[in-house]
């Protein structure tokens, strides 16, 4: 045989037995940033993914095979998320993508996904659009699902905290300039409205800033006696790091994302008492929640036994037996067929987040409401419940409840 047959014979087997490896497994993407100033996220939802991932292989898979994880780097850039939505979905021929940390990334690449037929778990973006971008009449058909409290729920919860709950009326707002910082602004500014208040100071920042003084100063010549924020850790902790240098100190209270261990380390002493809404607490209170932090800490071995960012950990882990159980319902890795699994799921999943009964419906893709995220706070290095009377109540299980409005 001569060598360049051979070369090709071989070529030919190798394709094969890797169509035949495809064939045997069912590819799921997992996109997000796991570098960067994101990547606390980024790393958490995906060892989430991981661990279920193990935990369901090990258990024999489903329909028979093992689930096959295709993870990308998409480093909080619309331009790489576009990229990989389409090797993902014309070079791996994934069934599903799980991830998107970043609001703006979504925006841009889940379209991909949408004109391909292909569900996509949006397991940490919080964007209030995002399950919103391809409805009727426009599209017959919505392929973009949610596990994570959009900013629709976040921001009223902030302003309740700020306003009703803490008294404030004079507060400022400091927001990324990016698609999640600008969207949450927005989403800031009508809950506001809603309580006859408008923001003192509205400053923006970039990623990457180092320097908030500016901002700060115009907050407090303004009189403000809280900043509300949306954006991510290491620039919210160059606010309270500013507020620091200034000797000026009033409350932070924003999005989830001040939950992030970036904010946490590099803001120190300035964070503490910071408070934010959270889907998940990293406390052992219920017997699927201890088991899920025992095997996470067990497997990853993160730094003081805390996970960088527990909501994301646990909102990506609950993603995939969602994803699992929608496959299994279809009883194909068809994207129609899944679609429509989710869409009248017949299996309750007990995830760590919540009890899923029925999360999803044709026209609500969002699987978590009002009644779900509670208040954290940074206490001495990691985030616990803000109440007492949260606390007590951590081991109800809840489900969704569409008619729940921010208390």
């Amino acid at each position: 045989m001569k060598p360049i047959f051979k070369l090709t014979v071989l070529a030919a087997l190798m394709a094969t037995a890797g169509l035949a490896w495809s064939e045997d497994t069912i590819k799921i993407g997992v996109s997000g940033p796991f570098t960067g100033g994101s990547s606390s996220m980024g790393v958490s939802m995906r060892d989430g993914v991981r661990l279920a991932t193990k935990e369901i292989n090990k258990a024999g898979g489903v329909l028979g095979k093992k689930i096959e994880l295709i993870e990308r780097d998409d480093e909080a850039k619309n331009e790489r998320g576009v990229q990989i939505a389409q090797e993902l979905i014309n070079k791996e021929h994934v069934v599903a993508d799980l991830g998107f940390i970043n609001t703006g990334v979504a925006q841009a690449a889940q379209r991909f996904y949408q004109e391909a037929k292909i569900p996509v778990f949006n397991n940490v973006a919080t964007g209030s659009i995002l399950t919103k971008q391809f409805l009727a009449p426009e599209f017959t058909e919505n392929y973009i699902f949610r596990n994570a409290a959009n900013d629709s729920i976040q921001a009223p919860m902030i302003v309740e905290e700020a306003v009703v709950r803490r008294g404030f009326k004079k507060v400022a707002i400091l927001a990324d300039s990016t698609n999640y910082g600008q969207l949450g602004l927005a989403d800031l500014e009508k809950a506001l409205a809603t309580k006859n208040i408008k923001a003192v100071a509205t400053e923006k920042f970039n990623i990457k800033d180092i320097d908030m003084t500016a901002q700060l100063l115009k907050a407090k010549e303004a009189g403000a006696e809280v900043i509300l924020t949306y954006g991510i850790g290491p620039e919210l902790a160059q606010i309270a790091n500013g507020m620091t240098k200034l000797g000026w100190k009033v409350p932070m209270i924003g999005s989830w994302t001040l939950s992030m261990a970036n904010f946490i380390d590099n803001a120190g002493q300035g964070g503490q008492g910071a408070r934010m809404p959270q889907t998940f607490i990293q406390e052992p209170n219920t017997i699927k929640r201890k088991a899920f932090i025992d095997a996470y800490l067990k497997e990853f071995k993160p730094k003081n036994n805390r996970i960088d960012s527990p909501v994301s950990a646990a909102q990506a882990y609950d993603s995939v037996y969602l994803l699992a159980a929608a496959i299994k319902q279809a009883g194909s890795t068809d994207g129609v067929k899944i679609r429509e699994a989710l869409e009248n799921l017949q299996t309750k999943v007990e995830g760590v987040v919540m009890v899923y009964d029925h999360p999803f419906t044709k026209d609500d893709h969002e699987a978590i409401t009002a009644n779900i995220p509670v208040y954290g706070e940074v206490k001495s290095g990691k985030v616990v419940y803000a109440y007492e009377e949260d606390r007590l109540k951590g081991s109800d299980l809840k489900s969704k409840d569409s008619k729940a409005k921010v208390k």
